[in-house]
Formats: C-alpha cells, sequence, structure tokens
C-alpha cells in the first residue's frame, strides 16, 4: 500500500520506541493509521501496534471514531474470529491500539494475489466472516465497513475481522446516520440512498465480499456511488455468481443472492440463520 505523504510511517525509523514498545517493521498504512510490528523488552511476544497518523492530532471527530473502536473491540475480542485486543492509550499525543500479531494477510491482499491459501480454506474463510459478523452483532454493535480489507486470514486459513472505527450500536428500527462512512462497493442500496439502516445492511457486505471471492467479480460494478446504486436497483444486467463460476454450490449461489436483495426484509434477518445455510450450502 502507498504511504501517505507526511504520515508516521515516513517519519519514524525501525527500531524507534514508542511508550513501552518497539516499532520493528511498518506492516501497513492506511488513511487513519499505521500499523507496525511491536515487541517489548519484558515478553518475546510480538504485537501489532496501530498508531494514528500525526496530521489527525487536532481532527476531534476521526480521535473519537478511533477511541470508540478501540474500546469496542476491548469489549468483544475474545472470540477466535475477532482480532485479539491487548490494549489502547495515548503516548505523546498519538493514539495507539495494541492487537494480537496475526502471521497473515487481508482477504483484499490474498484475493489481488490469487493466494492458494483461499483455494485451500474458502468454505471456513466464508463461515468464518459470517461468525465473525454474528459475534458482532450478538454483542449489540454493526460493523457498517465489512469488506475484504477488514479481514485478515492467518496461513491456514483462519479469519480475523479488525476495524471497529466506525461500528454503531444496532438500532431497534432502521435508523438514519448523521454521516454515511464506508466503501460504496460494500453499501447497501438503502446506505448508498442515506435512508434509515439497520444491522442489514451488514448482511448485505457480507454477500458482495462473498460474491467477489467466489467469482472474480463485483456483483454491482461502478465507477462512483451513483453507478453502483443504478446497478443494485436496475437489476437487468446482475449475473448469477454461478455464470462466472459453475463450480459454485447451487446453495450456496442462493444464500449470495438472498444476502444482496435490494429490499433488506428480503435479506437474512441474522446472522445466526446465515451461518445455518452457509453450514449446509458448504456441507461443513
Amino acid at each position: 500500500m502507498a504511504r501517505d505523504e507526511g504520515s508516521p510511517s515516513e517519519q519514524t525509523a525501525a527500531g524507534q520506541k514508542f511508550g513501552r514498545f518497539y516499532l520493528q517493521e511498518l506492516i501497513n498504512s492506511g488513511g487513519m493509521a499505521d500499523i507496525w510490528l511491536a515487541t517489548t523488552p519484558s515478553s518475546p511476544k510480538a504485537f501489532a501496534l496501530r498508531r494514528m497518523h500525526d496530521r489527525y492530532r487536532f481532527n476531534f471527530g476521526a480521535r473519537r471514531r478511533f477511541v470508540r473502536g478501540c474500546e469496542l473491540l476491548s469489549q468483544i475480542h475474545d472470540h477466535e474470529n475477532i482480532i485479539g485486543y491487548v490494549e489502547h492509550g495515548k503516548t505523546d499525543g498519538a493514539l495507539y491500539l495494541v492487537m494480537e500479531y496475526v502471521e497473515g494477510a487481508s482477504l483484499k491482499q490474498l484475493y489481488a494475489a490469487q493466494d492458494p491459501v483461499l483455494g485451500e480454506h474458502v468454505a471456513q474463510i466464508l463461515i468464518d466472516m459470517a461468525v465473525a459478523l454474528e459475534h458482532l452483532h450478538s454483542n449489540g454493535y454493526m460493523h457498517l465497513d465489512f469488506k475484504p480489507e477488514n479481514v485478515l486470514v492467518t496461513r491456514n486459513g483462519s479469519v480475523r475481522l479488525i476495524d471497529f472505527d466506525i461500528a454503531q450500536p444496532l438500532p431497534e428500527r432502521p435508523k438514519k446516520m448523521s454521516k454515511n462512512p464506508g466503501t460504496p462497493s460494500y453499501m447497501a442500496p438503502e446506505q448508498l440512498q442515506q435512508v434509515p439502516i439497520d444491522w442489514r445492511v451488514d448482511v448485505f457486505a457480507y454477500g458482495v465480499s462473498a460474491y467477489e471471492l467466489l467469482t472474480n467479480n463485483k456483483p454491482f460494478p461502478g465507477e462512483s456511488p451513483g453507478e453502483i446504486l443504478s446497478q443494485q436497483i436496475n437489476r437487468s444486467d446482475f449475473i448469477l455468481p454461478r455464470q462466472h463460476n459453475p463450480d459454485i454450490p447451487l446453495a450456496m449461489e442462493n444464500v449470495i443472492v438472498k444476502c444482496l436483495e435490494h429490499d433488506p426484509e428480503e435479506r437474512y434477518p441474522f446472522f445466526s440463520v446465515l451461518v445455518r445455510d452457509l453450514k449446509s450450502a458448504l456441507y461443513v
């Protein structure tokens, strides 16, 4: 990933001390933060340390989102498909989050490289992603930015869901959000239209991710939110997953199509039901 101009990744040398941690290697650099491989003298264990970019030092909205994501992770991380939480805080004005270090890559990176780990473990990855979201929802939150970039996959195919900065409490009924963060390609129609939403937007995002993983295509391609929304509404050009990849079981195609329904009422009502159908479709 390209580094942002003026980001800490350009200002920090490997081996530099940060609080009680030593930053050993830059793992990733994103729009809001850098992620470093970090160690401490007191432990042989390696950690992933996410440090917010200095340019957000006085962006109080971004800082609130970062801290809220840390606090949420601290509440829900005790699950095999959620990234492990260690601590969060502030050092020299820089907000940080320390997580378990996972030897692997994001689903987006593996997909781009056509890594063989996907072919070997695709069924379990599909199930584990849904189980991770089921756990998040059962703890009272919706992710709102579920996509392959926010799914880490280890070399043995184990999944970890990450990045809870824009997660929100599950509303009792569809709720209009004051802002519309997220990634348009994975947004449900109601998100793109900025009308009230609920947890079923995560079901839709899961469907987009599963479709993409199994077909090497997006279900509703477009260069802008408007183009994507137009594809979602006008389904005349929608291509069923098995038309791209005949090896997909028919039952799995049915699961994906149900996730991608335009009307939220036609999608899966809960991830527990989705997980049940996934296991049946994938013979797990």
